[in-house]
């Protein structure tokens, strides 16, 4: 299967401190892999250097064999590479089906001037982003609260609006942070159920989590980290023998790896 994104030698410092140090690995197209690793293990610091949210202190990104490390955020966005937040940033005051229309703006073909002027290729795209935020609603299951004010959604349906927002930019790979944070089981459940159905769609989807369960569950193959290296890589079975990896998380707060 083709590599979809690499990640070659990434290292960041902040002074003195490294808080990802010469990490490396890839992700192939319609996988889904999951970065793990005990908290400060430095996986909120890669999501944002694979994301251009940062920038590397040494090593690089690749998407599709073209280098994306040190674009600014929309250009990577552009490229294809998307990322949710742990908050969720959607626009509370409008409805659920608006929130997704405004995202396919990133991938607009008319300009702001032209949809101020109401030109042709401006009606184009509101008809086509209107249509594209119906049938992302409809996959993620969303649709009965298309007209409902984004405010007046529980959190678990907050979660799932924010990966609807990132759908509509048509991203290559979808970066999740810690889309499981904060539900309860049956909403777990159901977002994993969710980020399936995407995969099985042909998307390509790299996500950080804690949730040891839902992550050796939906999980093809995982990356460790631990003190910003890299300790192990490889299938749900192959990390939970991994002694390199039991050893990281003995005596941490998070939970266990499901040993």
């Amino acid at each position: 299967m083709a590599e979809m994104l690499e990640v070659s030698g990434i290292t960041k410092r902040f002074g003195g401190l490294v808080a990802v140090n010469n990490v490396s690995f890839s992700v192939r197209e319609k996988e889904i892999l999951s970065v793990i690793g005990p908290n400060g293990a430095g996986k909120s610091t890669l999501f944002k250097l694979i994301s251009s949210f940062l920038r590397p202190t040494t090593g690089e990104v690749r998407l599709k064999g073209e280098r994306i490390s040190g674009l600014a955020p929309h250009i990577a966005a552009r490229r294809g590479v998307v990322r949710t937040f742990q908050e969720t940033t959607i626009f509370k005051n409008m409805s659920v089906r608006d929130n997704v229309i405004i995202a396919h703006h990133l991938r607009s073909k008319a300009s702001l001037f032209g949809f101020f002027l109401g030109t042709g290729t401006a009606k184009a795209d509101e008809a086509a982003f209107g249509q594209s935020a119906d049938e992302i609603l409809a996959l993620l299951g969303l649709s009965s609260l298309a007209n409902e004010t984004a405010r007046n959604l529980p959190h678990g349906h907050l979660r799932a609006l924010g990966i609807a927002i990132g759908l509509a930019t048509n991203p290559s790979i979808l970066l999740l942070d810690e889309p499981f944070a904060g539900m309860n089981h049956d909403e777990t459940m159901r977002m994993v159920e969710m980020v399936r159905r995407l995969r099985e769609r042909g998307l390509t989807i790299l996500l950080v989590e804690h949730d040891m369960p839902a992550v050796m569950k939906i999980s093809d193959r995982l990356v460790v980290l631990n003190f910003g290296q890299k300790i192990a890589e490889g299938t749900p079975s192959e990390i939970q023998a991994n002694e390199k990896v039991i050893e990281a998380y003995l005596g941490s707060e998070d939970e266990a790896i499901g040993l």
